[in-house]
C-alpha cells in the first residue's frame, strides 16, 4: 500500500509531539517526499485540472501544522520573506520552483531599512522537498502550471511575517489581525 496523507499526517503528529527542533523538521522533509512519491496522492490533490487556489488538505489541531496544496493557473514570483516564528517545508508536485535563501547584509538595528543579498540557491523539482526553518528569510520562483504542497507549523496568516523590498532597502512586517479583519 502506498504512503498516503494519513500516514504522512499520523507521523508528522507524532515526530512534532516529541521533536519541534530543526531535526524533526527535517524527518517531516524526508516523510514529505515520500507522500509526493504516490501518484495517486498527487494527482488527487495536484492535478493540472485541480481547482486553483489554496487549499487546506489537512490542520492537526493538537500540534496546530498545516499540510496545503498550492494550485497556480499562472508563475509568479514572491519577495524576499520569511514565516516570522515558524517554518514551512515545500515539495514540488509539478514542474519546478527556483528557491533563494537570503541572508542580511545590516545589522537589523532599523525596524524598517534591511539590506539582503542571496545566499543560497536551488531548484525543486517533482518529489524534491526544502525546508525553510523560523526566521530564513527566502523567496520562491515558479512557472504558470507549478504545482506544490506546503507544509506549516500553523497558519501562516495569524502570524507577523517580514518582506523585504529589495529595490528600496525596506522590510515590513505584516499585521496578523489584518486576516481577521
Amino acid at each position: 500500500m502506498a504512503y498516503g496523507l494519513k500516514e504522512f499526517c499520523d507521523e508528522t503528529r507524532t515526530i512534532l509531539k516529541s521533536d519541534q527542533t530543526d531535526a524533526g523538521r527535517e524527518q517531516v522533509r524526508q516523510n514529505l517526499g515520500r507522500l509526493l512519491a504516490n501518484q495517486d496522492f498527487v494527482d488527487a490533490n495536484c492535478s493540472p485540472d485541480a481547482e486553483r487556489g489554496i487549499h487546506t488538505l489537512y490542520h492537526d489541531e493538537e500540534t496546530d501544522f498545516h499540510v496545503l496544496a498550492h494550485i497556480y493557473e499562472n508563475g509568479t514570483q514572491s519577495p524576499p520573506h520569511d514565516h516570522g516564528s515558524s517554518w514551512a517545508i515545500y515539495g514540488q508536485a509539478l514542474g519546478h520552483t527556483e528557491m533563494i535563501v537570503w541572508t542580511r547584509k545590516d545589522d537589523g538595528s532599523d525596524d524598517s531599512h534591511a539590506e539582503v543579498e542571496p545566499a543560497e540557491e536551488f531548484r525543486l523539482d517533482p518529489g524534491d522537498v526544502g525546508v525553510f526553518h523560523p526566521g530564513v528569510i527566502h523567496s520562491i520562483k515558479f512557472p504558470d502550471g507549478a504545482r506544490f504542497v506546503r507544509v506549516t507549523g500553523t497558519d501562516l496568516n495569524q502570524l507577523g511575517q517580514a518582506r523585504y523590498d529589495l529595490k528600496n532597502k525596506t522590510v515590513t512586517v505584516s499585521d496578523p489581525m489584518a486576516h481577521a479583519r
